[in-house]
């Protein structure tokens, strides 16, 4: 498969999204069926950036939303949207964003880990991916099918895995030349031939507030 010009593939998300990530893959569904399974509402999904979402969840309550960059804070059309979505005024726990590539549904999480716990759902239609990167640079993969979770487990120790082991149950194994996270998503990358640009990351897609 020849990558395109603007093409990357998974590996870049451990360095775009370092201090901490989640990434979940799931197989057959859209990005706003992936934010309905997790919990979101339909009217409650708004567009956002990347850097908008970071604004978001940096923020204190008590900061005027003219400080947010990313937003005209006399429309109050759009305010009132973010408001009732929960965005504003005060910041949510977690935004996920969501986009498709290759028949996959993706969904990207700067700090927490809300699409792990709906990953048996996001699997009914196939496979379901869940890479989490936490703060103290401890990862975790969870990986489930056809609604049923397969394997659980933190990528170089197998010890503390939950599950059929994952070189069994998807032939990973970690050889330790690389942070384990980054291995395991350059095996994603190969296996599923899936190949994700950062630009479309970073630009506006579907995006839920949970807290």
């Amino acid at each position: 498969m020849n990558r395109g010009p603007t093409e990357s593939g998974l590996g870049w998300i451990a360095d775009a999204y370092s201090t901490s990530f989640t990434l979940t893959l799931s197989e057959g569904l859209s990005p706003h069926e992936l934010l309905r399974r997790v919990g979101a509402e339909e009217r409650h999904m708004v567009l956002l950036t990347r850097s908008a979402a970071y604004e978001l969840l940096l923020r204190d309550e008590e900061d005027h939303i003219s400080d947010l960059d990313f937003l005209d804070w006399e429309d109050e059309a759009a305010v009132a949207q973010l408001t009732s979505a929960g965005f504003l005024p005060a910041p949510p726990d977690t935004i996920v964003r969501a986009g498709s590539v290759a028949g996959w549904a993706y969904a990207l999480e700067e700090f927490h880990c809300h699409t792990g716990t709906y990953l048996a759902a996001l699997s009914e239609r196939g496979r379901a991916f869940c890479v989490h990167r936490n703060a103290k640079s401890f990862s975790r993969v969870d990986y489930a099918c056809r609604g049923n979770v397969v394997t659980s487990f933190e990528p170089g120790l197998p010890h503390l895995s939950n599950g059929v082991p994952a070189e069994v149950a998807l032939g990973f194994v970690d050889d330790g030349a690389e942070l384990g996270d980054v291995a395991f998503l350059r095996f994603l990358e190969g296996e599923l031939g899936i190949y994700l640009p950062c630009e479309e990351t970073e630009a506006e897609l579907p995006a839920a507030a949970f807290t």
